[in-house]
């Protein structure tokens, strides 16, 4: 298989990205759209005309980065809308308010490496934020997604997810000693597992899901590390939360990917599966467990059960 490449690279900007894209009269969310690269992922889905749904915690923060997008972008059609992923009630009041079609689901919102901690349903902090409340918001908006024809999800994964596959008879730390990077990896493999499945069970419907590494961005998602993230980035390969946006905006809108899905993109571009890295992730390269297509069929049916549970 061909890996997909495009005009576009590591210091490419969302802004560049979205530059001759035309989305008018189609809609957007994006999740964690307050801050950091979610901001610019919403301003340059803005600047195509589409409609953008900032789906945030603080809808404060959200009213404000909704002042600003329309202040830099001339577009009035950005709405504000709370969601906490890590409430299941939250997103059924998110899913069950939605009207008509939605043509792009950016799962952008997420926590790295935050302390041991646990949702009401006991489900550990980093994978019931970083994967199940986007599978249950994904899920609750396939219809609006089926409805568009056309429509595409991404999840904003990351290098981390090579720090551990996902653990599946202990996903919630229950026997293992708690530690904050595996959890983090744990759930951005989740990530790329959710967008195989998603492709491959909702592609009648049209419907495709990438995963994406937007690259080391100095952003709040850092807050549980003292703003260092992993600390492994070298300072050349760090990323504005401008260029950080652009692969998430590319994934969204070149008419390059459409019809593609289930695939990993780094630098606005799909990268080869890896099978071993070195002492700490590579930028480049998705590991084979997180592409998996048995794989990403057991954690669909197990996140099934544990939100039934």
């Amino acid at each position: 298989m061909t890996l997909i490449q495009t005009p576009f690279g590591f210091a490419s900007t969302a802004a560049e990205v979205a530059e001759s894209i035309e989305l008018r009269g189609r809609r957007a969310v994006v999740t964690g759209a307050s801050s950091g690269i979610g901001v610019e992922t919403a301003r340059a889905l803005a600047s195509t005309g589409a409609e953008v749904t900032l789906a945030v915690r603080d809808v404060a923060a959200g009213e404000r980065t909704a002042k600003d997008i329309t202040a830099s972008t001339g577009s009035t059609a950005v709405r504000v809308a709370e969601l906490d992923l890590t409430d299941p009630a939250s997103i059924a009041a998110f899913t069950s308010a939605w009207d008509g079609p939605l043509h792009v689901l950016v799962a952008n919102a997420g926590v790295m490496a935050s302390p041991d901690q646990y949702t009401e349903q006991g489900w550990e902090w980093q994978f019931a934020t970083n994967h199940i409340g986007h599978f249950l918001l994904a899920t609750g908006l396939y219809p609006a997604l089926a409805a568009d024809g056309s429509a595409r999800v991404v999840v904003v994964s990351s290098s981390g997810h090579q720090l551990s596959p996902v653990v599946f008879d202990d996903v919630n730390f229950a026997f293992r000693r708690y530690d904050p990077w595996l959890a983090y990896g744990q759930s951005k493999t989740a990530n790329v597992l959710f967008a195989v499945e998603a492709t491959r069970r909702w592609a009648r419907d049209g419907i495709t899901a990438n995963a994406v590494m937007p690259g080391g961005i100095f952003t709040n998602l850092q807050r549980h590390t003292s703003g260092r993230g992993s600390g492994t980035v070298p300072p050349e390969l760090m990323k504005t939360p401008e260029q950080g946006a652009a692969t998430s905006v590319l994934v969204a809108t070149s008419p390059l990917l459409e019809g593609i899905g289930g695939r990993y993109f780094v630098d606005c571009a799909e990268t080869p599966t890896i099978d071993r890295r070195g002492e700490a992730p590579q930028l480049h390269g998705v590991a084979r467990y997180a592409l998996d297509p048995d794989g990403a069929a057991r954690l669909w049916n197990l996140t099934e059960d544990l939100v039934r549970a």
